[in-house]
């Protein structure tokens, strides 16, 4: 047996209750089941359709608010014409309260949903050619790409056409429903820019070249916190993509794990056998001796949202419409779908960043189009806490989520904008996922918080856990958790403190991903923790006293260097002077006995003095920042 065999083979020998329930019928059965449960009302659906079927055609059940379903709705690479536009948003208008939520995979979201209402949005979306088809459970996933496409000026290989290929492969096969061992999500760009997380997916076709040829380099195995590997596969043209895909999902039905959900996606197959393992299996399977992977070109940052309207190549201009959150409404879509029939291509776009492009406005017409009554609410280029923001359902209306977030979201960013507004030259990726499960992509952000129960005075409220460092582009990469566990009431003072910083040694044109590889990158993720909470502390307690990050640093994100010379740099604040005249290598030389700090003889609080004191004194000085961090709690 190969290694990919024996693997599968030592995974399955137990399956889960899903897989079992997979075996009790034909997915198909429920999706013919609507109309008779449209008829017969919420109580005459089949246990079994409500947590699982009906899943596979898009349509969830939510136990906690019964008949009232959410449909996701299948949008190719985002992509949509005005007529589409207009049929998705008369459904939210008049049958689901006039709420929709506009994805991170550049899908939409509608709620509220009855299952007597349900055959006729079917019908209504079918007579446009849109559906909800496969886009739950597991199945393949609204594949994404570039939403601008041929239209940029950075796009090499036009990519539509052959995402609809792909999509062709599975969409309405009665074969693929419901088969899978996990969900399987694709992406696809022939873009120099990446608009559409390109690095983040089961299955990821990116644009390469190798030996003067444009093409794809494929890679694999992405998925919330990991970024997927290059399966050194290079791909020169549709028929070469067409075959890859089928080899690997091919691959994936027949050797995918299928006893713990939490570890059956592609990635684990990928993490056991290793990426040499599954190439080798592709080449075999498509029966063709795939090139080695050439340069993969799609580096460039997305910087069209911080522009407010992006030149497209026919001299027409795509102009960015900004969603907080993906918070968004039926009526405000047919308004948007309104605006680009009038004077634009007909065509909208969705982005992984909850947010709209409308395409093909002539530069004549645009001081027209931004004084539309649309463009009252929505922005073109609102603050640089808004352009990028993400969040995803939440508790409302997730059963995972942990707290609200969409609001949490769009509140922090409201806050910040206060009191720390920052140029139209910054750029921040804030991400909000609200659980561990990732679908805000918080670890991709600049700044990415994760849902989560804190406590406070002994009772449990709502919280986050705080990461930085997340990239999706350039050398994409996962962001690292820098405090855990903090109350959502105080989080905005903690963000606060990064963003005072930000703004303060920030260079001309410099975005946080960059601020943070420049400066935050010198310290250990503790330090920053830390400071984050210190600031806050300080500025709550009205001290006069100046702290912040340095830009050039000697301590090697060493803990122990890192707590004495802050401390140093605390006391000379408070006192005037030095606690040691002599230091070399983070410890005083022949010291006198510490001067403490005390009440007595300086404006702090006791607490504060305590915390500055026990980080300098030779004896039972704190080397950790976890020693220190009750005393900065507020």
């Amino acid at each position: 047996m190969t290694k990919i065999e024996i693997s599968s083979k030592n995974r399955n020998t137990k399956i889960n209750k899903i897989e079992k329930l997979k075996t009790m019928r034909n997915s198909q059965e429920a999706y013919d089941k609507i109309d008779e449960y449209a008829m017969h009302g919420y109580e005459s659906i089949l246990p079994e359709d409500k947590s699982f079927f009906l899943k596979c055609f898009g349509i969830f059940d939510k136990p906690a608010t019964p008949n009232e379903f959410m449909m996701r709705i299948r949008i190719p690479g985002g992509n949509m014409n005005c007529t589409q536009a207009v049929a998705i948003g008369e459904i939210a208008r008049d049958m689901g309260q006039n709420y929709m939520n506009l994805t991170t995979r550049a899908q939409i979201e509608l709620r509220y949903l009855s299952i007597e209402n349900i055959p006729k949005v079917l019908k209504k979306l079918s007579s446009v050619g849109i559906t909800p088809y496969q886009t739950g459970v597991d199945n393949f996933r609204g594949i994404v790409g570039d939403p601008l496409d041929d239209k940029s000026y950075d796009n090499i290989l036009p990519s539509h056409e052959l995402l609809l290929k792909i999509q062709e492969k599975f969409l309405y096969n009665k074969d693929w429903i419901g088969v899978l061992p996990r969900k399987f999500n694709t992406s696809i760009t022939g873009s120099m820019t990446n608009r559409c997380n390109a690095f983040g997916h089961d299955c990821c076709f990116i644009l390469a070249q190798k030996d003067g040829i444009y093409g794809y380099n494929m890679y694999l195995g992405g998925k919330v916190g990991k970024i997927a590997k290059n399966a050194n596969i290079f791909l020169k043209n549709e028929d070469e993509v067409l075959k890859a895909f089928d080899a690997i999902t091919s691959i994936y039905v027949k050797f995918g794990f299928r006893d713990n959900r939490n570890r059956n996606r592609l990635f684990f197959l990928v993490e056991d056998v290793g990426i040499e393992e599954i190439s080798s299996a592709i080449r075999e399977y498509a029966g063709f001796d795939f090139a080695t992977s050439g340069k993969t070109l799609t580096k460039m940052d997305n910087e069209d949202c911080d522009q407010g309207k992006i030149l497209l190549r026919d001299g027409k201009f795509a102009l960015h419409v900004v969603v907080p959150a993906g918070v968004f409404g039926g009526k405000e879509l047919i308004e948007a779908a309104s605006i680009v029939k009038e004077y634009g291509y007909g065509k909208l776009s969705l982005d992984i960043e909850q947010n709209i492009y409308l395409q093909g406005v002539g530069k004549e017409s645009i001081e027209k189009v931004f004084k539309e009554k649309f463009f009252k609410t929505y922005q073109p280029l609102a603050s640089p806490y808004l352009n990028h923001l993400i969040a995803c359902a939440g508790e409302k209306h997730c059963r995972f989520g942990v707290i609200p977030n969409k609001p949490d979201a769009i509140e922090l960013s409201k806050y910040l904008e206060e009191k720390v507004p920052l140029g139209r030259d910054s750029k921040v990726r804030m991400y909000w996922s609200g659980c561990v499960k990732g679908c805000g992509l918080h670890d991709l952000g600049d700044i990415g918080f994760e849902g989560c129960k804190a406590k406070v005075n002994g009772t449990s409220e709502y919280g986050v856990h705080v990461f930085l460092g997340g990239k999706n582009t350039r050398d994409a990469q996962i962001g690292y958790s820098v405090l855990k566990s903090v109350p959502l009431r105080f989080l905005r003072f903690y963000v606060e403190s990064l963003m005072l910083e930000y703004r303060r040694l920030r260079k001309k044109d410099e975005t946080f991903e960059r601020f943070n590889t420049r400066v935050l990158s010198q310290y250990s993720k503790e330090a920053i923790g830390f400071m984050m909470m210190l600031m806050a502390y300080v500025r709550e307690k009205k001290m006069d006293i100046n702290i912040g990050f340095k830009e050039n640093i000697r301590s090697g994100k060493n803990e122990n260097f890192e707590i004495f010379e802050l401390g140093m740099k605390l006391y000379k604040e408070v006192m005037g002077r030095k606690a040691y005249d002599l230091t070399e290598d983070f410890r005083p030389v022949f010291p006198k006995k510490l001067d403490e700090i005390s009440i007595k003889n300086s404006n702090l609080d006791e607490n504060f003095a305590k915390m500055i004191n026990m980080m300098l004194k030779e004896k039972n000085r704190a080397i950790v920042f976890s020693e220190l961090k009750n005393f900065v709690q507020m």
